[in-house]
């Protein structure tokens, strides 16, 4: 209940500090996110533009744990995951406040959590946040970036949002470590609590998923003894 509450008061939080604290919106938020979306980066700070692509990667790397987190609870994730594309910790604070503690991962592998668990899209996962962060901490204008920080709700907030998500991850971290077989103690649980750069290494490193038998597919065992109608 606790961790409820906590999670439920940073989602509230969160909320009210982005529209009603953060600095006001500058009337070219909107051409400056179309222009990031579409590659027109060449009169952007690479800081910016290393920011807001890398705000793309965290919901990889969030969804790399959360579809196997999915199978155990009752709410379902992919609206969470796939919400979190756009609006990052807002759309997985809910989920983290929902979810039930649960470090088992019952039944068989589906294609999509296949892929998710592979160490194959943690490598590309790798390769990509190392390019980002090279072009950004290469080329990118540094007091540009805090001035833009502090004038432009747009660059503060999804600063905001990336220092959260990196914050919140160790809270998936216990449990996916106990569906691989793992406990706390395992070097492997540091990972978690380096921003970005140690979740990204978590995915290349974990070992693969073990599935549990799904006692809802299971068919009850029968009494040799008993009469059969």
């Amino acid at each position: 209940m606790a961790k409820r509450i906590i999670f439920f008061s940073l989602w509230v939080g969160f909320i009210v500090y982005a529209f009603l604290l953060a600095p006001p919106d500058q009337p070219n938020t909107l051409s400056l996110i179309l222009d990031l979306s579409t590659g027109k980066w060449e009169e952007i700070n690479p800081l910016i533009v290393s920011l807001f692509n890398i705000m793309g990667i965290w919901p990889l790397i969030y969804s790399g744990v959360l579809f196997a987190d999915g199978r155990s609870q009752r709410l379902p994730v992919w609206p969470f995951a796939i919400a979190s594309f756009g609006v990052g910790a807002f759309a997985l604070l809910p989920y983290l406040a929902l979810r039930q503690p649960n470090g088992q991962f019952p039944g068989s592998k589906t294609w999509l959590i296949w892929i998710l668990d592979s160490r194959w899209l943690g490598g590309a996962i790798a390769l990509g946040t190392l390019a980002l962060l090279g072009y950004g901490l290469g080329y990118g204008n540094g007091s540009d970036f805090v001035e833009q920080w502090q004038t432009s709700r747009f660059i503060h907030v999804m600063s905001l949002d990336f220092c959260l998500l990196a914050l919140l991850f160790p809270a998936l971290l216990g449990d996916d470590l106990a569906r691989r077989g793992l406990d706390r103690r395992h070097p492997l649980w540091v990972l978690g609590w380096v921003p970005l750069l140690g979740p990204v290494a978590y995915l290349c490193c974990r070992p693969p998923l073990i599935a549990t038998p799904d006692a809802s597919t299971q068919l009850p065992k029968t009494d040799a003894s008993s009469p059969v109608a």
